[in-house]
């Protein structure tokens, strides 16, 4: 059955590949910038909401609005500049490096989107308003937003990926070179 997978997979052509790309990337623009937008709307700044009845989960988990000039875990504020700059790079990298990927697992594509999108996200917020607005707190734990997961999704799914790619078993040179002259 995963034979069958990698099959369709390679049969799949690049272009809808590129579509998957896009799509997801712009799916996680849409959906950061929508959260985004409703967390300056309705929370003040530095004040959290929980509705009532999940009073219970304060401690755990609240929505808790920041702006955050700096990168992860509010390090390095201020530089918003320098983080406009890194992010317009690694924008430009992941296209390049797209644009230039042959790899047949879809799940790589989603994978690159996914960075793509969580890039662009933050990129938005970093030009529009000078900071990247954060809003999920859980526990004692940095507040982020929705691209931030995102790109953090994407490591995750890359480790995993690349992982199960040095696990796969590797054909022989000579079993190689048999089909090929077959």
């Amino acid at each position: 059955m995963n034979e069958e997978l990698v099959k369709q997979e390679k049969t799949q052509p690049r272009g809808m590949r590129f579509l998957t790309f896009f799509l997801v990337a712009a799916c996680i623009v849409g959906l950061d910038q929508w959260t985004k937008w409703l967390v300056r709307r309705d929370i003040p700044m530095n004040t959290s909401w929980l509705p009532d009845s999940l009073e219970w989960l304060s401690p755990y988990a609240r929505v808790f609005h920041i702006q955050n000039r700096g990168a992860s875990f509010g390090m390095f504020q201020n530089g918003n500049i320098f983080f406009i700059v890194l992010s317009l790079a690694v924008v430009t990298g992941i296209v390049y490096y797209v644009s230039h990927m042959e790899h047949s697992s879809m799940w790589m594509w989603v994978a690159a989107g996914l960075y793509l999108g969580g890039a662009v996200g933050n990129l938005i917020d970093r030009v529009t308003i000078g900071a990247v607005t954060d809003f999920v707190s859980v526990g004692t734990f940095y507040i982020f937003n929705v691209a931030d997961a995102s790109i953090n999704v994407s490591v995750a799914l890359l480790l995993i990926l690349f992982w199960l790619h040095e696990r796969e078993p590797s054909k022989p040179l000579e079993a190689t070179d048999a089909e090929e002259n077959s």
